[in-house]
């Protein structure tokens, strides 16, 4: 499979930021999509959206990511165009001073942000690396960068992400598969809602969806190995 042929993984597909990835990518690039989530119903709505936008081959698969196993059950059909692009958006935004955090809560966090990207690229990693060239993109957080008051455990759990991202990319150097990381700023998407927070004020996330297919376009010489995007006022209150 040729990379500009390959198709291309979407995590978290179901609404808000993953969404606006996978409708992007229809409506600007002739990439089939395999998109991941664990709402069904809302998968479903995802991908006719991609085919009302351009998109003519979208696989969906319902499953958690997060747990161990989950990964290993999607199995793309024998004639749809092999992988080599995998986008690991999925992930949770818990807002909370750690003080107030449970034990459950923090280990969710640690879960959905970090194990859902883990347990995908051992699904998918091993084909990767018999490509002629792949490409691993993972959504972190500026929370990856500094400790977040507010949100304590979620804060960590990027950290944890960004490291995993930063290691594999020293893994995999000497590889074809490049690995990025998007230290990701307030960006407009579901977790807003309810908020008085103006959505001019936060990262408009079809800004983030053309640079990742900007990502996909350079040359196999070349890697954006981290990144970090803000809104350009800077950050906003969390709720």
């Amino acid at each position: 499979m040729d990379y500009s042929k390959s198709s291309v993984i979407i995590t978290g597909a179901s609404q808000g930021i993953g969404r606006c990835i996978a409708l992007t990518f229809a409506e600007h690039t002739s990439r089939p999509l395999v998109l991941i989530a664990r709402n069904r119903e809302k998968l479903d709505i995802t991908r006719q959206k991609c085919i009302d936008s351009g998109a003519e081959k979208v696989e969906i698969f319902q499953c958690d990511l997060s747990l161990s196993g989950e990964a290993e059950k999607i199995v793309l059909p024998v004639e749809f165009p092999e992988p080599a692009i995998l986008i690991n958006n999925a992930g949770s935004y818990l807002y909370k001073p750690l003080e107030k955090t449970t034990d459950e809560e923090f280990h969710h966090q640690v879960d959905v942000n970090l194990f859902s990207a883990v347990n995908t690229v051992n699904r998918f990693l091993p084909g990767f690396q018999n490509k002629d060239r792949a490409l691993i993109i993972n959504i972190c957080s500026v929370g990856a960068l500094k400790g977040l008051g507010d949100s304590g455990a979620y804060a960590a759990s990027k950290h944890a992400l960004l490291g995993y991202t930063r290691s594999l990319r020293e893994e995999l150097k000497n590889s074809s598969v490049g690995v990025t990381a998007i230290n990701l700023g307030q960006t407009h998407s579901t977790s807003w809602e309810g908020s008085s927070v103006s959505e001019e004020r936060l990262i408009d996330p079809v800004d983030l969806a053309m640079l990742l297919i900007s990502f996909t376009k350079l040359s196999a010489r070349t890697l954006v190995e981290e990144i970090i995007i803000q809104p350009q006022n800077g950050r906003v209150p969390s709720m």
